[in-house]
């Protein structure tokens, strides 16, 4: 296709979807990430979208938010990935709590296999998947229905988490960068994702590439309160994200990268999470762990017997095992 008729390709998807990664764009127009890439330094010039960390936004990003339609239709290969690994990090008979969001509906699938497990949730969606886990306990807040995304939000499920306490809380939101943790576009899903992170002793963070390096209007969790990242691996030449994935672990958040089935042989990030000779390996092999020794602070109101962060070289649940680095000296 033409030079043009692909961009044209792009801006209708980058409209419909609000936000579209490079890695899907290059799917849909059938063509190299580097000439999407050029593409849309094209349409930008335009000021007819603008480029994010490994994608493409409507111009006026920072305050827009897609609604679940469109999310679900972003980034599904790197958020399933994402989903098989974090779902390594919960274990039989644990306590948690699940925010909303297309990535934590994808982790909800996985945990139905979980026994004993008892999830908190503000997520119809995240309570759907569970609904038939017949050894899974599902606790839901109160509130009002935000329909936008399937959620509860208000000071009726503000109000249901007080007193709360389990050992992690998993949440997604709209945008991850290392000066201002993870944030999102709505203040009412803000104030309720504060309030899920208060319950927990630990905060694992679910964020594809495409959200690093962006900001948006409302802080839920600051940097230093992040326990965990887990996201998939950036493309080829995204310095920034790996710039953005160094500055989150001096900070001391750990990181573990999941390899996406498909992605080019041969690009792997900081992560390095393309086998040898090239060769993709399944993600759920693709673990890296980063973090920097150390204790790290405590979410206020965690009870004493609950864990809070792990030092270097922690090993996840499961029978898998990452390799522990620190991305300071690379």
């Amino acid at each position: 296709m033409f030079a043009a008729e692909r961009r044209q390709l792009i801006l209708e998807m980058v409209r419909a979807n609000g936000a579209v990664s490079l890695r899907e764009l290059a799917r849909v127009v059938q063509t190299s990430e580097v000439t999407v890439r050029r593409d849309v330094r094209a349409l930008e010039a335009e000021g007819l979208l603008d480029r994010r960390h490994g994608g493409a936004v409507l111009p006026g990003g920072f305050t827009r938010e897609s609604g679940f339609p469109q999310k679900s239709h972003l980034a599904t290969a790197e958020k399933t990935a994402i989903a098989d690994l974090a779902a390594n990090f919960v274990e039989e008979g644990e306590a948690i709590v699940v925010g909303a969001g297309t990535t934590t509906q994808e982790l909800a699938r996985r945990l139905a296999r979980v026994p004993g497990l008892t999830v908190v949730t503000n997520s119809l969606l995240v309570a759907q998947a569970l609904a038939h886990a017949n050894r899974v306990e599902v606790v839901m807040t109160g509130g009002t229905l935000r329909g936008s995304n399937y959620a509860l939000v208000g000071s009726g499920a503000e109000q249901s988490l007080q007193g709360l306490r389990v050992s992690k809380a998993f949440l997604s939101g709209s945008g991850l960068t290392a000066e201002r943790g993870l944030s999102t576009s709505n203040m009412l899903s803000a104030s309720v994702d504060r309030a899920l992170v208060q319950a927990a002793a630990e905060v694992v963070v679910l964020a594809d590439h495409t959200k690093l390096g962006t900001d948006t209007m409302f802080q839920t969790v600051p940097t230093d309160l992040i326990t965990r990242l887990v996201t998939d691996e950036p493309p080829a030449h995204d310095d920034r994200a790996a710039t953005e994935l160094q500055a989150l672990a001096d900070q001391g958040v750990q990181i573990a990268v999941a390899g996406v089935p498909g992605a080019s042989a041969g690009s792997a990030g900081p992560s390095g999470s393309v086998g040898a000779g090239g060769d993709s390996v399944p993600a759920r092999q693709q673990r890296r762990d980063v973090s920097l020794p150390g204790p790290r602070r405590q979410v206020p109101g965690a009870g004493p017997g609950l864990r809070t962060a792990a030092v270097l070289g922690e090993q996840t649940p499961g029978t898998e095992r990452g390799r522990v680095a620190d991305l300071r000296r690379r």
